[in-house]
């Protein structure tokens, strides 16, 4: 009988001690990827993109996740090649991610749509802003404008204000989805207005390690202004490349350009360079403000425009689950959505998951983008 009552209370504490190991674990996290480039030529944007994504998930997991689950990052560096994107959203893939931030780059978004599309995962770019994923019935979203808006407000600006009319522009071939429609854009709209684009010089900047022969192929077409279309880092030493032949043609650059590093790495070359983006360095809303603060202390240096719209793009992904956590509903649910909270300013989807921005025009002044329209 004694025997009897300890099998059975033996059987009701291993009863016990399952419920409670049950009751007491917490629940599986939820785990998102992250793909950019976090070395080479594009490392100040991937980095930059992926900070704000960690900012961002630091925040919603101060605030107890999505329905009590964690939320972890994880990061894939594509490095800028197509054939290390497909390998890295292949990567995340097996790791069951359920959504993916990224990439960062117009070219290896390009890379990597049909690995996506056969899965059906939905990616949402912080930075990618080429019109050959417009208006497309596909996975693959974005928080920023196309560079057609870019390109055009360039264009006018440069034309109606500067008073140019023959320029000559350089691109890199590296990131061709991302250059070559931002110059076909912006060739469109400054011609429209009885401009001409006189001369266009590509590179690789894989492979080109020299700028001055294309510099110099650009000021012989004798132009009365010059575009940059690169990364900053190449931007930067194209940059000082020209200065260095001529100290007054003036230059102006993509949104591509515009991060702390084109400052940092050009020095004095760039100054009085114009560069279109999306970021309001002005703003002293509270939200970006404390936004800034939160970022400055968690990572000891500026966001610039890819950690603000790494934050953003991590944010989207966010609201999404948190209205419905199975993966499978996320394209319908954040289209269902539509406007979500930016850090600067609203985020509007149109049905094919493509955003619109404000567009700055910013001049560099003493080390500083300037906003001057």
């Amino acid at each position: 009988m004694k025997e009897r009552i300890n099998g059975r209370m033996c059987g009701l504490a291993a009863l016990f001690s399952v419920a409670c190991l049950t009751a007491c674990s917490k629940p599986d996290p939820i785990t998102i990827g992250f793909i950019g480039g976090l070395s080479g030529n594009t490392a100040d944007l991937g980095e930059a993109g992926r900070n704000g994504a960690m900012l961002a998930f630091d925040e919603a997991n101060e605030a107890g996740g999505i329905n009590g689950h964690r939320l972890e990052l994880e990061v894939r560096d594509d490095q800028q090649k197509p054939e290390l994107a497909r390998q890295g959203v292949q990567d995340l893939l097996a790791h069951h991610v359920s959504a993916i931030i990224g990439p960062m780059t117009s070219a290896m978004a390009m890379a990597v749509q049909s690995v996506i599309a056969s899965d059906n995962i939905v990616m949402v770019s912080p930075t990618v802003s080429t019109v050959d994923l417009s208006n497309k019935d596909d996975n693959f979203l974005r928080v920023i404008s196309s560079t057609a808006d870019y390109a055009f407000r360039t264009a006018g600006y440069l034309y109606q204000k500067r008073g140019q009319r023959r320029l000559a522009a350089i691109y890199d071939l590296n990131n061709r989805s991302y250059t070559e429609s931002w110059l076909r854009d912006f060739r469109k709209a400054f011609e429209l207005r009885g401009g001409a684009v006189v001369k266009a010089v590509s590179f690789d900047a894989a492979q080109t390690q020299d700028f001055a022969p294309a510099v110099q192929e650009l000021l012989s077409a004798k132009p009365d202004g010059l575009i940059i279309i690169a990364s900053a880092v190449s931007a930067a030493a194209i940059c000082q490349k020209i200065r260095a032949t001529n100290e007054h043609i003036p230059v102006a650059m993509t949104e591509w350009s515009a991060t702390e590093t084109l400052i940092s790495a050009g020095g004095k070359a760039v100054e009085g360079v114009l560069v279109a983006q999306f970021l309001d360095r002005r703003d002293s809303t509270p939200r970006y403000q404390q936004f800034l603060k939160r970022y400055k202390q968690r990572f000891g240096k500026d966001p610039g425009f890819a950690g603000v719209t790494g934050y953003d793009a991590a944010n989207v992904v966010i609201t999404g689950l948190r209205h419905d956590a199975d993966p499978s509903h996320l394209k319908a649910t954040l289209l269902g959505i539509r406007q979500f909270q930016g850090v600067q300013q609203d985020i509007n989807l149109n049905r094919f998951g493509d955003a619109d921005r404000v567009t700055f025009m910013t001049e560099i002044r003493h080390a500083h983008y300037v906003t001057v329209e």
